[in-house]
């Protein structure tokens, strides 16, 4: 298996882009290891901060408030700035968290530098443009802009439709390719805009018979389902949104909705990120050898987990492909897991050869989340039947053995604990 080129190339990116927050302490073990921390269900229910986490947090620095080890954390939220996210954090947590310390849903988009150019319309909420320009996009059209220039449109809402005749048409120049962030607000006026927009290949004035398959490229980030707040059950995700746009999609043309790339948890190269941001904490800390093993921390199965796991896996193959390339002279390889082009992170993913990847990602799974072992057991790896429910996206594969996490904890201090102990690191 092989380590994506896109995110090999964004090495220099990364380092010019990732301010000071360097924390120099010595490495105190002979191996290396790094923290994935997920946040929704695992240091936070809302706006509120599970109890746990503060404690756990003051464990992983010293006395100076250094990082012990390299900490990131990943998460499938989208709707903010990665400093604003990092402010928040420091704030709930009292301790530093930097900006290069967080990956939101969005965030290797920045790698996808192909579409940087393409005029795009972004859905989503909060500073969605501010987000798109800092990611690299230069021409960014939000579906205000373009209800604005095409007042027919938006009509599902009555209080919402023109009242004084029909308004002119501004027009806008075609649009290139949709880049879905979040889930929106009034989703109806986003539901029916991005098909106009699908429907007649980035000309929402033209009529319908004028759409071409396939489509423009659809770039979509977070695929979660569900995600817990501080309601007693589970809220709806982007994914639900995804959900509702393939449908209707596929409804009104007979044609399946085609990603260009499907960002966030559970998709490797998400993880890949996180990695490289491991990686240069590491080296930031002093360490001289490579991270060997990863451990995610997560409430949600189907992505936290699931997408662990899924790393895990190319990680092993990764493995397997060197000590072949090795044995062979460096010629050749072998063939890693089968996985979907989706569950790599979208059709634009180019792989190249791998270096100094980790040898393993653990997935650890705590109770304060989505999961919760009074309402659930953990998914089995046998338990496969025709009412089993997936929450994963469509174009992943249902494999129950993906959700099956290493070790299952009560909660993320519960989790630490656990990490430092098979490390055999002291946590004080």
């Amino acid at each position: 298996m092989q380590r994506i080129r896109s995110l090999k190339a964004g090495w220099q990116l990364l380092k010019s882009s990732c301010g000071g927050a360097a924390k120099q302490v010595p490495p105190r073990g002979p191996g290396s290891f790094g923290l994935l921390f997920d946040i929704d269900g695992v240091l936070v229910r809302g706006r509120t901060l599970i109890p746990e986490a503060k404690q756990c947090f003051r464990n992983l620095v010293d006395r100076d408030g250094k990082y012990k080890v390299p900490v990131v954390f990943v998460t499938n939220a989208g709707n903010c700035m990665r400093q604003n996210k990092a402010e928040h954090l420091s704030h709930l947590l009292e301790v530093e968290v930097s900006p290069d310390q967080v990956v939101l849903s969005h965030s290797p988009l920045r790698m996808f530098t192909q579409f940087h150019k393409m005029r795009v319309l972004v859905s989503g909420q909060g500073p969605i443009v501010e987000v798109a320009h800092n990611l690299g996009f230069q021409d960014v059209v939000t579906i205000d802009m373009l209800r604005e220039a095409y007042a027919l449109l938006d009509v599902v809402d009555h209080a919402r439709r023109p009242k004084d005749g029909i308004p002119s048409t501004k027009g806008l120049p075609p649009i290139d390719a949709v880049i879905l962030f979040g889930e929106p607000i009034r989703w109806e006026t986003n539901l029916q805009l991005i098909v106009d927009v699908l429907h007649t290949n980035g000309r929402p004035g033209d009529a319908w018979s004028t759409m071409r398959y396939p489509h423009i490229p659809v770039l979509a980030c977070n695929m979660d389902l569900l995600w817990m707040a501080e309601a007693k059950n589970p809220r709806f995700g982007h994914g639900m949104f995804l959900v509702c746009l393939e449908s209707l999609y596929k409804k009104a043309t007979g044609y399946d909705l085609k990603y260009e790339a499907l960002i966030g948890k559970p998709s490797v190269v998400t993880y890949n990120y996180a990695e490289l941001l491991v990686s240069q904490q590491a080296e930031r800390l002093g360490w001289t050898t490579p991270v060997k093993r990863l451990y995610a921390i997560g409430d949600n199965p189907m992505s936290d987990i699931y997408g662990a796991n899924l790393y895990n896996h190319y990680l092993q193959a990764s493995q397997r492909t060197k000590a072949q390339m090795k044995a062979e002279g460096g010629a050749g390889g072998v063939d890693g897991p089968e996985m979907t082009t989706a569950e790599l992170g979208g059709g634009s993913v180019v792989l190249g050869a791998g270096e100094d990847l980790p040898e393993g990602c653990s997935s650890i799974l705590v109770c304060t989340g989505v999961y919760s072992r009074d309402q659930q057991e953990v998914p089995s790896q046998h338990a496969v039947g025709e009412r089993r429910v997936f929450h994963g996206h469509r174009d992943f594969r249902f494999d129950p053995g993906l959700t099956q996490p290493s070790f299952v904890v009560e909660d993320v201090k519960e989790a630490v604990e656990l990490v430092f102990q098979q490390e055999g690191w002291p946590l004080e």
